[in-house]
């Protein structure tokens, strides 16, 4: 194989040029039935909450120094009995502050019907049976009203990232740019709320982590296709707005699928080899970035055509035609 045919990536089109605008309606009324649909769903059947959010146990897990404490065997010994979202995180110890991998914090929920003593104490034989001897300390029991506080917390973090986005679209955009940000925005966040509940994932902090990822990868995305735009805007004045739409997308498409392509890669190689802790925030992760990659083509950029935009600046105008259709490299 010659060196000119490497790599693969120079066999794919130098240069697209697809209607995007012309297939805007299917594609917002998808997106507005299941937009609606993942609304509905976070009220009924409602989040899965963890244990974050619903209260629950914590114990501290520790072998003698020098013995290694077998995370894997401490989890499946909790999760089966089933207590519902289970979290084991290695720590340092206690008496010397090194994490020689012989201590853990188990996190676990504890059912309203039952009776915590005895839920900590069959959990700490299902512990020794699986990994034998070992020392417990530091157990506490996290209610339901501080649970509900963080909750509040989380919600408020995620409003608050929307409202800073769309003030950094306001000042560095047109209020039109704005509109369609944060559209896409509330798109991207509603239907990984979906996913959510579809695929009843416990919804944790690390989910919580997740979703403001999502509106940070969004808002990047949709920026480098804004900033085309506009800059196609005062270049193209005569050219019709939804051409001129079409033809910003195209000129970043190639950016904006293979950063999409190889970061969903990484999540799916997470989320298979990263264990249980970090399976569900891959998984929400890969989902919001696919989705905001399709509002930044389909939700973002088309609502812009509904309002139009001021194109009286300055600037040359240029009448150049564009041919829709798909140009192959040579």
């Amino acid at each position: 194989m010659s060196v000119k045919g490497w790599p693969l990536i120079k066999l794919l089109p130098h240069k697209t040029n697809f209607q995007f605008v012309k297939y805007a309606k299917g594609f917002a009324v998808l997106s507005a039935i299941l937009t609606v649909a993942a609304i509905i769903g976070c009220f009924y059947p409602g989040l899965n909450l963890g244990i974050d959010f619903r209260g629950g146990a914590s114990m501290e897990v520790a072998k003698p120094a020098g013995q290694t404490l077998e995370l894997d065997k401490l989890r499946g010994a909790v999760s089966g009995l089933d207590l519902g979202d289970v979290q084991v995180q290695g720590i340092a110890r206690r008496d010397n502050n090194l994490d020689d991998g012989s201590t853990a914090i188990v996190r676990f929920q504890v059912p309203d019907n039952e009776d915590q003593t005895a839920v900590v104490q069959k959990v700490e034989g299902a512990i020794s049976e699986a990994v034998g001897d070992v020392a417990y300390s530091g157990v506490s029991v996290v209610g339901s009203k501080v649970s509900g506080e963080l909750l509040g917390n989380g919600v408020m973090a995620l409003l608050v990232a929307v409202v800073l986005m769309f003030l950094y679209i306001a000042f560095r955009f047109p209020w039109q740019f704005g509109i369609g940000a944060v559209a896409g925005l509330l798109h991207d966040v509603a239907l990984t709320f979906g996913l959510i509940v579809a695929l009843r994932m416990e919804f944790s902090l690390n989910l919580v982590a997740a979703l403001l990822t999502v509106i940070g990868y969004s808002m990047n995305d949709t920026v480098v296709v804004f900033d085309r735009l506009r800059e196609n805007l005062r270049k193209y004045k005569v050219m019709p707005l939804r051409e001129v739409i079409d033809l910003s997308i195209n000129e970043t498409l190639s950016r904006t699928i293979i950063t999409g392509l190889t970061t969903v890669i990484v999540l799916i190689v997470l989320a298979v080899f990263g264990g249980e802790a970090l399976r569900g925030f891959s998984i929400t992760l890969a989902f919001g970035v696919v989705i905001g990659t399709f509002s930044s083509i389909y939700v973002g950029a088309p609502i812009i055509l509904l309002w139009g935009v001021d194109r009286s600046g300055g600037g040359k105008a240029d009448t150049t035609p564009v041919k829709l259709g798909m140009a192959s490299r040579p």
